[in-house]
């Protein structure tokens, strides 16, 4: 059997999302997620009233483990079955993963609210992207939380899932779960602060080197789009750790750099200021046009991630089952 059957359900998968975008009306594995979230979290609370930190780790281990599992049993079943509906089941849940269609629709809202002269409409369009406070955003602020979102999801909402497809579709849920995870529970408020202690770090963890591959990965497709890769790299280098997490500011420094302008700086978060440091220079303001820019820079490195690692998984499956 040709090896590269089995890049096909990364491919076919990406190929659905590009022509369909996120399932809004069918039900979504990553809300099934969420809701095993919320359930577990409601038992956690009740056992481990006395010791939320060690309830956190329970909660991560056992969602991680039935978003894992659920998954892989079910494939396993259906690869036995036969490859080809096999690849047709895998493919769907790749298509479930990834959501670059979806990061770039849901952008666009901005990018025509803007356009339209509409900044109530805009701060609507943006606030269901961000965590931030958006009623106290101005059109460059808007603009600003918009690539920022995109630069960052493009690690977290397309390549970092594709890396882990590469072990098969089941790492993929287990990612997702975890990253999932961390924007339930990862906060640092009284409520969850040492509830969702662990599944954050854990999150730093599963995010480590997929951010850091998509940023290389990103400043040869700021070359390539003709956009600036010699400052989008020099920018990676200096603020790439410029940022409470250690990941988010991997992807965000190259997007700043490659766009010539500054992101980040404070932030209102549930009516608090929350300082943060600047990313990147500015050696030009931010522009409503720089989110299609940041959607362009998420796409190539987007394809650029699948080809590659869509490969490394035909050879390895390959070698293991061909």
């Amino acid at each position: 059997m040709n090896i590269l059957v089995y890049a096909l359900p990364m491919i076919i998968g990406f190929v659905i999302d590009m022509a369909l975008g996120d399932p809004y009306n069918l039900p979504h594995p990553i809300r099934l997620i969420g809701n095993l979230i919320t359930a577990t979290e409601k038992k956690v609370r009740a056992h481990f009233a006395h010791d939320l930190r060690k309830g956190g780790v329970v909660l991560f281990f056992a969602v991680a483990f039935l978003s894992f599992t659920a998954p892989f049993l079910l494939l396993l079943l259906i690869y036995k079955i036969h490859i080809v509906p096999g690849i047709i089941a895998e493919s769907i849940m790749c298509y479930y993963l990834i959501a670059p269609k979806c990061l770039r629709d849901e952008s666009m809202k901005v990018y025509r609210a803007v356009n339209e002269g509409d900044t109530e409409k805009a701060r609507k369009a943006v606030s269901m992207i961000v965590g931030r406070d958006t009623a106290v955003l101005d059109e460059k602020g808007i603009i600003k939380a918009t690539v920022e979102t995109v630069a960052e999801n493009t690690s977290d909402g397309v390549t970092a899932p594709l890396i882990y497809m590469t072990l098969g579709a089941p790492a993929g849920f287990l990612y997702k779960a975890v990253n999932t995870m961390d924007s339930m529970v990862g906060y640092k408020n009284e409520k969850y602060i040492d509830l969702g202690r662990f599944p954050a770090k854990a999150d730093d963890v599963f995010n480590f080197i997929p951010s850091r591959l998509t940023a290389v990965v990103m400043i040869i497709s700021a070359y390539i789009l003709k956009m600036n890769g010699k400052n989008s790299f020099k920018i990676w280098k200096r603020d790439r750790l410029k940022h409470a997490s250690p990941n988010s500011a991997q992807t965000e420094s190259v997007c700043a750099g490659a766009l010539e302008v500054r992101l980040a700086g404070d932030a209102y978060y549930f009516g608090k200021l929350h300082k943060k440091d600047y990313i990147g220079d500015d050696i030009r303001d931010i522009e409503n046009e720089d989110i299609r820019r940041a959607n362009r820079l998420m796409y190539c490195s987007s394809v650029i991630v699948l080809l590659i690692f869509s490969l490394i998984r035909a050879f390895f499956f390959g070698g293991v089952f061909g």
